[in-house]
């Protein structure tokens, strides 16, 4: 994967103007959807340029470098995600054992090609973290909010916190089970200990 530290010398980020906040989401959206397609194996700024049907410098203008764009276009596929299982959870009854429930079913069910980037992308961050941590760090951040609001809204923050980072960490695992098992069965019994856990917590209120 391109560093570009070097290529980009003489080029400056968007100022963020209207004009060109609007261009630099166009060329995000191109970027995003041609690695939800293709994954992120080879990815460089000469390939999100020609996925986004312009040139590395001009995406050196509206990005800091590859990474800032490969963080972009992460940030983007996981807020895909949430917005999947947000609409999943709005269709099921309010309580917190419902809503996991419904988040699971759509992460369970979710396109193949969404999981395997964003996985890959938490395989860079284990395999390399001095130069992807952020793609780790960004996860907890991007994730946890949702799960926090799906929480009874009289629980105290940090009771919140704690039941959510629970459910994100347990959540994970099972991913990674449904990508290494034949059938996902391990992953579906640990969903129902998860459901369960989740259902004392409740009952503990």
């Amino acid at each position: 994967m391109d560093n570009a530290t070097g290529e980009r010398a003489g080029y400056r980020r968007s100022a963020g103007s209207p004009r060109g906040e609007a261009r630099r989401l166009e060329l995000l959206a191109k970027v995003t959807d041609d690695v939800a397609e293709n994954g992120l194996v080879d990815f460089s700024l000469r390939r999100a340029a020609r996925a986004a049907g312009t040139t590395h410098k001009v995406l050196l203008y509206h990005f800091e470098g590859a990474e800032d764009l490969l963080r972009q276009v992460v940030f983007s596929l996981r807020e895909r995600r949430i917005g999947n299982a947000l609409t999943a959870v709005a269709e099921s009854p309010a309580t917190l054992t419902d809503r996991v429930r419904a988040a699971w079913e759509s992460l369970r069910d979710e396109e193949s090609e969404l999981r395997r980037v964003l996985d890959q992308a938490m395989g860079l961050a284990m395999y390399d973290p001095g130069r992807y941590a952020a793609l780790g760090r960004g996860a907890s951040q991007q994730y946890l909010p949702t799960l926090v609001s799906f929480c009874p809204p009289r629980w105290p923050e940090q009771r919140k916190l704690e039941v959510a980072s629970m459910i994100l960490a347990t959540l994970r695992g099972f991913l990674v089970d449904l990508l290494t098992s034949d059938d996902g069965s391990g992953a579906e019994a640990g969903f129902a200990a998860l459901l369960r856990a989740v259902q004392r917590e409740e009952a503990a209120s």
